[in-house]
């Protein structure tokens, strides 16, 4: 029933502002104007033709050819609305694919929520993937001919499928995240490390009858007593009972010092891996495969992206990490922007005081090395005043020469508090393959794009484990207000260049 609710949910806001972007922007916009007339010679079968500024892969036009000719195009020309498939291709069709996708990825977020937290109330999980639906980035592309939704809904379905152990399924989904968007490797190879993690430092689990992404439960299943391990293997038990042993066993963690060392950690992973490295290596042969197809690619293509390789050229832009912790922790203002969660952290940090300074200390350090000397001012950044980047970069990091420097401590503090409440419910392993991550996704990136962020930012909302409804009711209202914002900006707020003809609109 949940799923269903979910899907009905951003169908009812996904169908008639889809609508009103294709009425008043009927026209290819931005990024459009590449996709949409490459998408189109697709549709007539001209699958030799290509755009040399296009810079990723033919993915999200392939969906989009499923998209007209499984659901679209037998509907209109039963109403007589298309004679030809070439014609069902039209902007709005082709931006509708995307509508679909976004509904898609609410169920997707749903689906791995239930997975993740099995104990997890369903209308608390209902509401957790309706407002990540509203997550602005993700909400704003819902509405256009870009890869992001797309993007997001293989990369999320490639996790459900891994977290499910149906490998092989799962390694398909990541060959089609990577012909979508190039960038999401990092991601197959994320997941990758995540299923290895669980599976060797999570031995107990089959056992204690827990889920397995539960970190203070599974860290000590050889404290948890004996009596709640025998309980706890009988499955036909109330719901009653479960919440009750749940609260016991969450108690009993909850008294003893129930974390590891990181390098105890990767220890026990190797030392699983070595004794078990034929099964792994088959079980994971899929994943091992696309990787290598996509080694064999960068080499033949001579770069990661496909067109404009100067205007996207790898670059060692670390300032992007730091932009990324301030901006998901804003995106999670009633959580990680409270009094509770500021005190919390300076308790952590006082609690051993020593190590506490020394690693505040280090983290400001490489946050000022990373904002003086690898802080990036990207052409197209500096040029297009459509996106809010734009804004962002001369009213607020370039209004005087010190707000860059002066912004570093919000950095690290943002950084801070998400490895904090991350550390309480995954593993320090994980948490730092989080980290690298989204460090070898943002880094290399020469050009602040928001709309990069949304991938690490699901992965990041989706173990956070934030449980109250009030956080994602404010967080709900806090979305939908700059959505709104956002596209009034877009729809009903053209502007117009001296220097270049037709109709420019604000955009993420």
């Amino acid at each position: 029933m949940g799923r269903i609710a979910v899907a009905a949910i951003v169908s009812l806001w996904v169908v008639p502002i889809s609508i009103l972007v294709n009425h008043i922007v009927p026209e290819p916009y931005m990024d459009e104007i590449f996709h949409v007339p490459q998408a189109q010679q697709y549709c007539k079968g001209n699958f030799r033709s290509w755009d040399p500024m296009i810079t990723t892969p033919p993915g999200l036009y392939y969906l989009s050819l499923a998209h007209v000719a499984c659901l679209l195009f037998p509907g209109m020309s039963f109403v007589k609305a298309a004679s030809s498939f070439s014609e069902g291709c039209s902007t709005a069709i082709l931006r509708s694919s995307n509508g679909v996708l976004a509904v898609v990825c609410s169920v997707l977020v749903y689906e791995i929520i239930r997975h993740l937290r099995p104990n997890l109330d369903e209308k608390k999980a209902t509401l957790i993937a309706v407002v990540l639906a509203m997550y602005p980035l993700h909400w704003f592309f819902t509405f256009l001919y870009y890869t992001d939704v797309a993007s997001l809904a293989a990369v999320l379905a490639m996790y459900l499928a891994c977290l499910k152990k149906r490998y092989w399924f799962s390694a398909l989904l990541g060959a089609l995240a990577v012909v979508i968007r190039q960038t999401n490797i990092v991601w197959i190879l994320f997941v990758c490390c995540s299923e290895v993690i669980n599976i060797t430092l999570a031995g107990q689990r089959d056992r204690i009858g827990v889920d397995d992404t539960d970190f203070s439960v599974r860290k000590n299943s050889r404290s948890i007593p004996k009596n709640s391990v025998s309980n706890l293997r009988k499955r036909k038990v109330s719901s009653s009972a479960d919440t009750e042993i749940h609260s016991m066993l969450t108690s009993s963690v909850s008294s003893r010092n129930c974390t590891s060392g990181l390098l105890n950690e990767t220890k026990a992973i190797f030392q699983k891996l070595w004794h078990m490295k034929l099964e792994f290596l088959v079980s994971f042969s899929p994943f091992i495969i696309v990787f290598a197809s996509f080694v064999a690619f960068v080499r033949w293509n001579g770069s990661v992206v496909l067109g404009a390789k100067e205007a996207h050229a790898v670059s060692p832009h670390f300032a992007q990490i730091m932009y990324f912790g301030l901006f998901s922790v804003l995106a999670t203002a009633p959580t990680y922007c409270s009094f509770s969660q500021a005190a919390e952290l300076s308790r952590s940090i006082w609690k051993n005081k020593s190590l506490g300074f020394s690693q505040i200390t280090l983290a400001l350090v490489a946050g000022f090395i990373s904002i003086h000397f690898f802080s990036i001012a990207h052409p197209y950044l500096l040029a297009d005043n459509r996106h809010y980047p734009f804004y962002l970069w001369r009213k607020v990091i370039k209004a005087h020469w010190s707000m860059k420097y002066l912004l570093v401590p919000l950095y690290v503090y943002s950084w801070l508090s998400i490895i904090t409440r991350l550390g309480k419910v995954q593993r320090k392993i994980w948490v730092l393959a989080f980290f690298l991550a989204t460090a070898a996704v943002l880094v290399p990136a020469p050009l602040i794009e928001y709309r990069y962020y949304t991938i690490p930012f699901f992965f990041l909302i989706l173990h956070s484990h934030i449980d109250d409804y009030q956080s994602w009711l404010v967080m709900g209202f806090l979305y939908t207000t700059v959505n709104a914002f956002t596209m009034v900006m877009f729809l009903y707020r053209p502007f117009h260049w001296s220097h270049e003809p037709g109709t420019q609109r604000f955009i993420w």
